[in-house]
């Protein structure tokens, strides 16, 4: 069975989600908890940090299952 990507979107950034792909670290969940919540749906709330912080994060997920880009151009 395959699982579609989750796609949760800002006026900055657009964060992916592949379940498939996760390890379950929880490295997001402990470490930005305002973003990457584990008990609430959606789980990914980018209003919940600046977009610097979460692409920080963003960064640090050992399997890859988050990534991220830009909606626009960055001056």
């Amino acid at each position: 069975m395959e699982t579609t990507a989750n796609i949760f979107s800002n006026s900055d950034i657009t964060v992916t989600y592949q379940p498939c792909i996760c390890i379950n670290a929880e490295r997001c969940a402990r470490e930005l908890s305002n973003v990457f919540r584990n008990s609430v749906i959606p789980w990914i709330d980018l209003d919940g940090a600046p977009a610097k912080k979460i692409i920080k994060q963003i960064k640090k997920c050992p399997s890859g299952a988050l990534q991220f880009h830009f909606n626009r151009e960055v001056a």
